[in-house]
């Protein structure tokens, strides 16, 4: 964290705030004081149920997926705006969430605000592919098995799919990848499409 911070970008613009980066559960349950959220781009990372989990979404005899931020493609979520004298004090709170298991690395990205013509930087967390809960690249078939039945400390798997798909509805975000996942496991449940509440069928 320590280092994290000694990187942290200057922006002028900023006033000594920074950007925040939420691409899964941070877009409908952020957890940190902000005084600006808005949408956003990274190019070079993508979304994807990379992350085994065996306790906040599943557990070790049945582990879930969460999502995780990949090397390649482009990803749509929202940043959080975390004011300058706060910052540390909302750093820790994001470690205990995001970095207790050391399955991510935290990185200042890139971002295109919406509006913007200047990127600017925001913290994110990214995939570290060593670790050994990393999933790698599943079959839709494997991520929704994976979804279907797993529950942990913090509610079934399938929640985590459905809240993230209409945390993004909310903000005008429509992701194929994730509204396919989302359509195969209705699917799967009773043989009928039926969209999350509140998320269009093509979401």
């Amino acid at each position: 964290m320590r280092s994290t911070l000694g990187s942290k970008p200057a922006d002028a613009d900023l006033g000594g705030d920074v950007w925040l980066f939420g691409y899964g559960s941070l877009i409908w349950n952020p957890m940190v004081v902000h005084t600006d959220r808005q949408l956003a781009t990274v190019h070079g990372y993508h979304r994807g149920f990379y992350l085994y989990s065996r306790i906040n979404r599943g557990t070790w005899e049945k582990p879930g997926l969460v999502l995780g931020l990949d090397r390649g493609g482009s990803c749509q979520g929202i940043v959080f705006r975390i004011p300058g004298h706060l910052i540390e004090q909302e750093f820790r709170m994001l470690w205990r969430r995001e970095m207790m298991t050391g399955a991510y690395h935290p990185r200042w990205l890139r971002v295109k605000l919406g509006g913007s013509h200047a990127p600017q930087r925001a913290l994110a967390f990214v995939m570290n592919r060593a670790h050994e809960a990393y999933a790698g690249r599943l079959p839709d078939q494997r991520v929704v098995d994976c979804l279907r039945d797993a529950c942990g400390l913090y509610g079934p798997a399938r929640e985590y799919l459905q809240q993230t798909l209409l945390g993004l509805a909310t903000n005008g975000v429509d992701d194929p990848y994730l509204g396919r996942l989302w359509r195969q496991l209705q699917q799967d449940d009773g043989g009928a499409t039926t969209a999350a509440p509140g998320v269009p069928e093509t979401a």
